[in-house]
């Protein structure tokens, strides 16, 4: 297992349950592991080391397959391997500590309803844009 950061791995970036029942190779292609390495210096591992408790990514990583089957948008962050979506024990806590840190993201999406917290980091430029859902 390729560890990313102290509390980050490769596999959990790879890892979908619907790429697994599908068939579905989900793999970071080598030109795509320089955007996944900054989202987790960047945000992932900052974020986690000021919240002090266990993240896990829901979704990282899709390639195009992947992204299709799970109704991700064309467009999508997680595509270019630049967006995770995260879970644990207190999602509204987790975002409250992203969103009055100085950690530099792109876009931090907070589904209240479905319990989950979308995180973005771009290496071209950061909107830091918050959106409630």
């Amino acid at each position: 297992m390729t560890q990313l950061s102290k509390n980050f791995s490769l596999a959990e970036f790879e890892n979908s349950n619907t790429a697994i029942s599908r068939g579905i190779k989900n793999r970071v292609p080598e030109h795509l592991k320089e955007n996944m390495q900054a989202l987790v210096v960047n945000v992932l591992q900052p974020l986690r080391d000021l919240y002090g408790e266990p993240i896990s990514l829901n979704s990282a990583y899709r390639c195009d397959e992947l992204n299709k089957a799970v109704g991700g948008a064309a467009k999508s962050q997680h595509k270019k391997a630049e967006a995770a979506d995260l879970t644990c024990e207190n999602v509204k806590l987790l975002f409250n500590t992203l969103e009055s840190s100085d950690i530099e993201f792109d876009q931090a999406i907070y589904y209240r309803k479905k319990n989950f917290l979308h995180v973005s980091y771009s290496r071209n430029g950061n909107r830091k844009e918050i959106i409630l859902k």
